[in-house]
């Protein structure tokens, strides 16, 4: 008898075979990735480091560690002598815990990007005077905004407001920013303020492996990224990091190896450290590049369309893998596009926007990214057919507030999921979506 388990990951399967997976976060990995991480490694315990573990036997793990790290370096082209990798965290979150362990004490100011404004949780969270995360919590967070009229950083202001702040480290990258940041302006102003510069890349880290996108590691004191997205690993992270960055005797990559294990972690997950070395591996080739390439070209692309469509893009465009659509010029959250979508087969995310006037549950803003759609094929052809898709449903659902009165809401957002389920022009865009998945199939095996 199969374990029911097994009949919901076919179901999984299948979604993920009929969808456009759209959110930015999101990516198909490699069948030998999924080989790795599913492989016996998991059965083996090392907590330590190469060379230094606390437990026998592994001799073998060791040097798939060390080739990860090391990989880690050449696909960024970094000098070993200079830089240090650690390939342990098991999330981006546990990664930037770590930078701050090694780094900070309790109490210590940190200036991170506004979460609304396209920030992460991770970089610290507070509303009014609610502290919601722990970074938030431990130490002192202040928040720099994007430029409300360019919906971009203002690097000026940045720097006006680092100066009157005074943080102990500044934090650049995010969720729903779409454009280049300027790593060698923001390391500028954390060295002109006596901070540290971390760069939180884990949604550029294989446009930038690809050279798609800047890199950081020149300007940054530390690099930080998850490798499951653009990098199209496994879910993990990797702590990249200049070695010549603290006083005289002593390493910033043995102080944040000590400050992620014992610091915040036990055992590293092996089979996760394997997949990420093959994902390294595959950035080298020339068919990596070329899906980078094209992943910011078909996000250009569908951010064009959408904008002659009369949809307002945040910032104008995208310099990346993302588009962030602001729908408030449509009367409509991204909650209800959202659902809609996916009922359409398209898999996108609501999300906050700039200057956001609706709460982070039932956002204004629509999240989009072509990572996956770009690994199964499609180029700037099928991103005018998949925008106008997005468009039309936009219009077919028209005008569409949030009740406030939480009873009315409730009842609004029921009478929604089954208008939209019920609605034949969304069907017909989910049959056209599903055939066109079938013309660009995906190894999940």
């Amino acid at each position: 008898m199969q374990d029911k388990i097994f009949e919901l990951i076919e179901r999984e399967k299948k979604r993920q075979e009929e969808t456009l997976m759209m959110i930015p976060s999101e990516n198909y990995t490699y069948p030998e990735v999924r080989r790795a991480v599913g492989s016996i490694l998991m059965h083996k315990y090392a907590e330590g480091y190469p060379g230094k573990r606390y437990y026998q036997g592994n001799s073998v793990v060791d040097e798939i560690e060390e080739l990860s790290r090391n990989r880690a370096l050449e696909v960024f082209g970094l000098d070993p002598e200079k830089y240090r990798a650690n390939v342990q965290p098991h999330s981006g979150c546990e990664a930037n815990l770590a930078v701050y362990n090694a780094l900070l004490n309790p109490g210590d100011r940190i200036m991170s990007m506004y979460l609304p404004d396209g920030g992460h949780l991770s970089h610290g969270w507070s509303v009014a005077d609610k502290k919601v995360t722990f970074v938030s919590k431990v130490f002192e967070v202040q928040f720099y905004k994007v430029n409300l009229e360019t919906k971009r950083l203002d690097y000026e202001q940045i720097e006006r407001q680092a100066m009157e702040f005074k943080p102990k480290m500044i934090i650049s990258g995010g969720t729903a920013y779409p454009r280049e940041i300027d790593y060698k302006r923001m390391g500028e102003i954390a060295k002109r303020v006596g901070a540290y510069y971390l760069a939180d890349v884990a949604h550029e880290a294989g446009l930038i492996a690809a050279g798609v996108c800047n890199q950081p590691f020149e300007y940054a004191d530390v690099v930080t990224m998850t490798t499951h997205k653009t990098l199209r690993g496994p879910r993990g992270a990797m702590i990249i990091c200049k070695k010549a960055c603290l006083p005289v005797g002593r390493e910033l990559g043995q102080e944040i190896d000590k400050a992620l294990m014992p610091g915040l972690q036990g055992g590293p997950h092996l089979h996760t450290i394997a997949g990420i070395a093959v994902a390294l591996e595959k950035t080298k080739t020339d068919e990596f590049k070329d899906y980078a390439r094209q992943t910011v070209k078909n996000a250009q692309k569908l951010a064009e369309v959408l904008m002659n469509g009369g949809l307002d893009v945040v910032s104008g465009g995208t310099d990346k893998h993302l588009v962030l659509v602001d729908l408030r010029n449509k009367n409509i959250t991204g909650w209800h596009v959202a659902w809609a979508l996916e009922e359409a087969n398209i898999i996108t995310n609501r999300n906050t926007v700039p200057n956001e006037s609706a709460s982070p549950f039932y956002p204004s803003g629509l999240r989009l990214g072509t990572p996956a759609i770009t690994v199964r094929g499609m180029k700037e052809k099928e991103m005018e057919r998949i925008g106008g898709w997005i468009l039309e449903i936009v219009e077919i659902l028209g005008h569409r507030e949030m009740p406030i009165d939480s009873e009315v809401r409730k009842q609004h957002l029921i009478d929604f999921m089954e208008e939209i389920k019920a609605n034949k022009k969304i069907k017909e865009i989910k049959d056209q979506v599903v055939k066109l998945t079938s013309q660009f199939p995906i190894n999940l095996e």
